[in-house]
């Protein structure tokens, strides 16, 4: 069984930070993608920042240069650093992540239970 547990959503002001982290755990042979996305209410789920096994990084414009993903393959676990945070940034996060476990040929695709982050005006 393969788990991914997030942590550090909260209530922040405008222009505070937050720091997100995603722990994969379980029968694990090796991680490849890993990402966050979000979900605001009445919107579409989108992705915000995905960093490669290879620390090749993406992010949505509307987060670019406030948010920073980095990954820390020893512990199997993401992280987002989020500053200059705006109402607009309010959503549920999720973690994300392509594991192959242990006796598998194949990568599959895992998601966290999601965590609230909310940013006040």
């Amino acid at each position: 069984q393969v788990q991914l547990v997030e942590r550090g959503g909260g209530l922040v002001p405008s222009g505070g930070s937050l720091r997100l982290s995603c722990a994969a755990s379980g029968s694990i042979f090796s991680i490849n993608a890993m990402g966050w996305f979000r979900l605001a209410p009445g919107k579409q789920r989108e992705l915000v920042a995905g960093i490669t096994s290879g620390d090749r990084t993406n992010y949505a414009e509307s987060v670019k240069g406030r948010f920073t993903i980095s990954r820390d393959n020893t512990m199997n676990t993401v992280y987002l650093q989020m500053n200059n945070l705006k109402p607009e940034d309010t959503a549920v996060y999720y973690c994300n992540a392509d594991i192959r476990k242990m006796g598998s040929g194949y990568y599959d695709d895992y998601w966290g239970q999601g965590t609230q982050v909310t940013v006040s005006s």
